[in-house]
């Protein structure tokens, strides 16, 4: 099912003068398409799966996909192309030959690509805007995803078509979440954390990070598995003691343990982190903790409705100065969640960002510091924004806990 709101993405497109928009990222497609854009996208060329989404919210989405990933479904209008994988049905074959009568039957007969033709899926395109009358329309496309060369390529292969880059319009289409988006992002939310008390009941001096990334994806699988559906990824980043960058650290008394950790669900990925101490934290640790606690505080009293970005940002570096940290600067204290290819989708809680806070939004706040010598220490979030303010998604402490 798209998740993409046509009436929303009508005022958008007609408020940028555009007719459509001709989207290629593979996220991006299964947004619009609710579809799956298959194996092909994997040398991140443009053209294997692409998704028409037109200005007119009455006018029907069209896909362009390939054979191996359209399968039989036909829920919108869905033109394909041959990939290199070859397949064919046959349960009624008893020899060789009724397999080779099978293919003709099913007219997947031929040669096919080493990859995918990118030039006939341009044709496809070029056929299919034709079909809609928007052969010489203005057409937004996602830019900030397509190759230069490519983007050569589609220009001389559909020429009357003004294409602008619609990256943008697709950014604030994507950061309102339908119900069913918020619902795999909480679901992610929940295996993360399930995770976390996994880390949190094996830890013990002497484990190392690999055996707590073990623990904490052990819980989140059990989680899923308990809900009843799968995770679709999964992403860890755990740190223990002082030397940041040492991988191989093992858990001793005093020493910090950051685990900013997420879960895709459907392709959906969370984002949280908590920070433990086994045993008693260095005076100077707990300190740091007050302070970024304090930081995280203020900035979820500023994430509400009619808020912008850049308020949330500034309540939390100013809470920080009160602290005493005068050099203490952070690019972004939070973003948005979503389906983006990393972890962190656009738009960020940056520096006087002036995107304001809407309901409907599913955003990271995080309060994190790192120094070699001290350790990492980090709280992070999931809220979705709710016209009375921010709901948060996850339910540990936010304190910094002692596991010993």
């Amino acid at each position: 099912m798209s998740e993409i709101d046509r009436a929303r993405a009508q005022t958008l497109l007609a408020a940028d003068g555009l007719e459509g928009m001709v989207l290629f990222r593979p996220e991006a497609f299964r947004y619009a398409t609710g579809l799956a854009a298959g194996v092909a996208t994997m040398w991140g060329r443009a053209g294997s799966a692409i998704a028409l989404v037109p200005a007119d919210a009455g006018a029907p989405l069209a896909a362009i996909m390939s054979d191996h990933a359209a399968g039989s479904a036909r829920p919108i209008d869905i033109r394909t192309h041959r990939i290199w994988i070859d397949g064919v049905t046959a349960s009624d074959a008893s020899s060789i030959a009724d397999i080779d009568a099978a293919y003709r039957q099913s007219a997947n007969v031929g040669p096919r690509p080493e990859t995918f033709d990118q030039a006939q899926c341009f044709a496809l395109l070029r056929d299919l805007l034709d079909e809609r009358g928007l052969s010489r329309a203005r057409l937004g496309i996602d830019l900030d995803f397509m190759p230069a060369a490519d983007f050569a390529l589609l220009q001389r292969a559909i020429p009357d078509v003004t294409w602008r880059d619609g990256s943008e319009v697709l950014r604030r289409l994507r950061l309102i979440k339908n119900y069913r988006e918020i619902d795999r992002l909480r679901r992610a939310a929940h295996c993360a954390e399930a995770g976390l008390e996994s880390l949190m009941r094996e830890a013990r001096p002497g484990i190392g990070v690999a055996d707590l990334s073990a623990a904490w994806l052990s819980g989140a699988r059990a989680a899923a598995s308990q809900g009843g559906f799968g995770l679709s990824g999964h992403w860890d980043y755990i740190s223990i003691g002082p030397d940041l960058q040492n991988g191989a650290a093992i858990l001793g008394p005093g020493d910090l343990i950051k685990a900013d950790v997420g879960t895709l669900v459907d392709g959906y990925s969370s984002d949280g982190a908590r920070t433990f101490v086994w045993g008693t934290p260095a005076p100077l640790a707990a300190e740091i903790y007050k302070a970024l606690l304090d930081a995280f505080l203020a900035g979820v009293e500023v994430l509400r409705p009619g808020k912008t970005f850049g308020e949330v940002h500034a309540a939390m570096l100013s809470t920080m100065r009160r602290h005493g940290f005068h050099e203490y600067y952070r690019g972004h204290f939070g973003h948005s969640v979503g389906s983006a290819t990393g972890i962190e989708e656009w738009p960020f809680l940056s520096h006087a960002n002036p995107i304001v806070i809407e309901p409907g939004m599913v955003l990271a706040l995080e309060a994190p510091f790192y120094a070699n010598g001290i350790g990492a220490l980090m709280i992070e979030e999931q809220f979705l924004i709710t016209q009375e303010g921010a709901q948060t998604m996850n339910r540990l402490s936010r304190d910094l806990i002692s596991l010993a």
